[in-house]
């Protein structure tokens, strides 16, 4: 069985520089399991690798479809399966970085089988969306399924109005019907956590939602919404692009939508680290504020056995 490891951590806690240097020291490959950088041209807002950090370790599962276009899990974890192939071939260590719950529980334990989609249901709950607000969907989703809205975020129209749909269709909350999932690996996974003092991690947080301001969010989403496609619910549904679609519709002032973007990201960062705290086998590590990603890829090495041969 193929071993895959995995570093997970909350959004802003430095799991991809950190990745990278871990790839460096023991000739690894990334697989980004991350639900929006695998749009093309949403850069800024995803905090996507740069060229030269993407040049120096190679990267997979980013830049994979356009930001009309719907994408799924099963898609990702095709691409991530094959990614994984490519590079275990190549010789090279699969470091699976990101932080998408799903895709990670997807990646390692499978997919989940749930009922098929109802049109009617589907639509219906579309309809409702554009009338009352997403928000409005997520609190009754509240209400029917706390354990499911907790882990979705209050943008992601997709989740929540699937979600809904599934407890219309069987009268049962999908959180519970996931507890069929298989549990059993699809990979010899190994774990590594990253974690943060709740305050280091909130200033990195609304530091790093300020440097995505300050370097053209704005005319990012603008080009975006101006192309032919535009972006899918899906995409338009990302931290960052939905609070700035709002402010290009007149809704906020840039100000304001800096400050949401800051509580939705501290908002799914606690979501996060919720759900990676219930997963066992996970080895933690402590990153402290004055910490460079280097000496936190030194402390790994020398605890983790990397056995890559």
């Amino acid at each position: 069985m193929t071993k895959v490891w995995f570093i997970l951590g909350p959004t802003a806690c430095g799991k991809g520089a950190v990745g990278r240097e871990i790839a460096k020291r023991i000739d690894g490959q990334i697989v980004s399991v991350d639900s929006m950088k695998v749009y093309r041209r949403m850069d800024i807002g995803t905090g996507k690798p740069s060229p030269k950090m993407r040049s120096e370790v190679p990267h997979h599962c980013i830049d994979i479809v356009e930001p009309g276009e719907g994408f799924s899990v099963g898609r990702f974890v095709r691409q991530a399966d094959a990614a994984i192939e490519e590079i275990s071939l190549a010789g090279s260590v699969p470091l699976a970085v990101g932080g998408t719950n799903l895709y990670v529980k997807a990646l390692t334990e499978g997919l989940f089988d749930g009922p098929a989609a109802d049109p009617k249901i589907r639509s219906s709950l579309k309809a409702q969306a554009k009338e009352e607000g997403i928000a409005a969907l997520h609190a009754a989703l509240a209400r029917l399924d706390p354990v499911s809205a907790e882990r979705i975020g209050t943008n992601d129209a997709k989740r929540i109005i699937r979600a809904l749909e599934v407890y219309r269709s069987t009268g049962r909350p999908i959180s519970e019907l996931q507890k069929q999932w298989d549990t059993l690996r699809r990979y010899e996974c190994v774990f590594i956590g990253l974690r943060r003092e709740r305050e280091d991690l909130h200033h990195r947080i609304n530091a790093r939602a300020k440097r995505m301001i300050e370097s053209g969010l704005r005319e990012e989403v603008e080009s975006l919404l101006a192309e032919p496609a535009g972006l899918s619910m899906q995409a338009a549904a990302a931290i960052g692009y939905a609070e700035m679609i709002e402010h290009l519709q007149g809704e906020m002032t840039l100000a304001e939508t800096l400050e949401r973007i800051k509580i939705n990201t501290r908002r799914m960062a606690k979501r996060q680290r919720t759900w990676q705290r219930r997963m066992a086998d996970v080895l933690w590590f402590d990153v402290f504020a004055n910490d460079s990603a280097g000496s936190v890829a030194d402390r790994i090495c020398q605890k983790v056995e990397f056995f890559i041969k």
